[in-house]
């Protein structure tokens, strides 16, 4: 059974989502419990899943036994596993705060959720471009579907623009892979790397061309600016379980993006402009999403844009280039999805008990447990502030020591800039609602013991980052290092290999 562990994140969520699109599009009391095992199920699985990464064996599944370059296949190395173990921690949070009664609002919400975390799996998973294409359709179209769950005039209007966009950012994905089929005639991603490696002359410049377009497609799903004006009316539309579990999608972009910049382009012509692009780019998305805070009114479009400034300095880490910009970045990946995540939905309580004021930073009802939700709200205001002693601290001190000298003085002040329009951003929202609100007596609801668990599940990484931070960063440093040898996917992927080889059918 070990061997096929590595299509189980795949199958699953798949298997799930058709039994629950089959049992009636309103949620009922079975669905629930089906989704939210499904989901814990996933988190247990995605343990082990890091288990085997972190013996540093890059493992490879080979669908129908067909082997690399030809056949399909799923790989497994510390990138890959620590991506799918965030998706399913983030995704169980969701589910279970969802199942609250969020779900009631549309139909179909748990099978199309689970078929959303088929697509985010699949992409994390897969070896070879065209299939990351495919996976990519497959988490679009259902996030189509949870963006418009439950209706209303903002949400089908910010989904449009939502769906127009990434449709031709499908076109130039595809547009991009032809061209690069064209001339390297594979799209294995190791095999692909290894002949751009070789080329010259005119071949090189027309692979340059296709590894530039490829990066426009993943720089517009990571959010970098001038492609993430879609971001925040989106995000703050979206029902909040859906926009708590989109605070993954920017991170598919940064993943697509990593990978190609350390796997595919490593060695070609187009690696110097990769890397500019992705340092001036996140350094820009920094300094706008940070103005975007500052300027925000609604507390879903703060949280939206407290995304983007974890993109700009996401991406200002990846633009670097080398090992200790990849291990720092890579640790505040895992910190500010899940309290990115977590933020979503605090948003959701405060506006739930507001009344008609919603998450508006405007006077309203007093709240009716105003210590409960102003504790969770502290907390994640302090850890996406990146103030001591929580994790989010600790993530930027790793990426502003490993910045070199001359990016130092680029770096350092904006994310210094950021944090502080941050906190400031966050000081003005939680005064509002906790402290000039007043109209009225408190008549919103009780916040469920669902909705708590759900919250508290995202918020607990904050100090478990803290606690934990040795084996973590012990983890991220071990993966920037194995990103930076591509020559080991190479070895695990490609004929004739050193590295455990799992195929459908057996264990080589």
């Amino acid at each position: 059974m070990s061997q096929h562990l590595l299509v189980l994140p795949i199958l699953l969520p798949m298997v799930t989502a058709l039994g629950l699109l089959l049992t009636g599009q309103t949620p009922s009391a079975l669905q629930r419990q089906i989704s939210i095992c499904s989901s814990a199920l996933l988190v247990v699985l995605s343990v082990f899943l890091l288990m085997r990464a972190n013996s540093d064996v890059i493992s490879v599944y080979a669908l129908g036994n067909w082997q690399a370059p030809f056949g399909i296949v799923l790989v497994l190395d510390r990138l890959s596993a620590l991506m799918v173990a965030l998706t399913a921690v983030l995704a169980l949070g969701c589910i279970v705060f969802a199942s609250a009664g969020d779900d009631a609002r549309g139909s179909n919400f748990h099978g199309i959720f689970h078929l959303q975390l088929l697509g985010l799996n699949g992409a994390f998973l897969t070896g070879d471009m065209f299939n990351l294409f495919v996976f990519f359709e497959i988490l679009l179209l259902a996030s189509y579907a949870l963006l418009m769950h439950g209706g209303g005039k903002a949400r089908i209007g910010a989904g449009l623009h939502y769906v127009v966009l990434n449709l031709v950012g499908s076109a130039l994905f595809l547009i991009a892979l032809g061209v690069l089929y064209g001339i390297t005639g594979t799209l294995n991603m190791v095999d692909m790397g290894r002949r751009i490696t070789l080329m010259e002359g005119d071949e090189a410049a027309l692979a340059s061309a296709g590894a530039l377009l490829l990066v426009v497609v993943f720089s517009l799903k990571a959010a970098i600016l001038p492609l993430y004006f879609w971001l925040p009316a989106t995000y703050a539309s979206a029902p909040a379980p859906v926009a708590a579990l989109f605070a993954i999608m920017t991170k598919v972009g940064l993943y697509a993006l990593l990978r190609v910049q350390t796997l595919v382009f490593a060695d070609s012509p187009a690696a110097t402009l990769i890397n500019a692009w992705l340092w001036w780019g996140g350094l820009a998305t920094l300094l706008f999403a940070a103005i975007g805070v500052l300027a925000a009114r609604d507390m879903r479009t703060l949280a939206a844009y407290l995304v983007l400034v974890s993109v700009g300095t996401l991406l200002s880490g990846a633009g670097m280039g080398h090992v200790p910009a990849n291990n720092a970045l890579l640790f505040y990946l895992v910190h500010t999805t899940l309290i990115a995540g977590a933020l979503f939905l605090i948003a959701e309580l405060i506006g739930m008990q507001r009344g008609k004021a919603g998450t508006r930073l405007v006077r309203a009802r007093l709240l009716r447990q105003p210590a409960l939700i102003g504790s969770m709200f502290i907390i994640g205001a302090v850890a996406i502030s990146g103030l001591p002693p929580l994790a989010g601290a600790l993530g930027k001190l790793l990426l502003m020591q490993s910045a070199e000298s001359g990016q130092r003085i680029w770096l350092w002040p904006l994310l210094l800039l950021a944090g502080l329009a941050s906190l400031i951003a966050l000081s003005r929202a939680g005064s509002v609602f906790f402290w000039a609100s007043y109209k009225g007596a408190p008549n919103g609801p009780n916040i469920s013991r669902l909705q708590l668990t759900g919250v508290a599940w995202l918020l607990i990484s904050a100090p478990l980052l803290v606690i934990l931070g040795g084996p973590v960063s012990h983890y991220t440093q071990a993966t920037a290092e194995q990103l930076a040898s591509p020559q080991l996917f190479i070895d695990a992927l490609l004929p004739n290999d050193t590295a455990v080889v799992l195929s459908s059918g057996e264990s080589q």
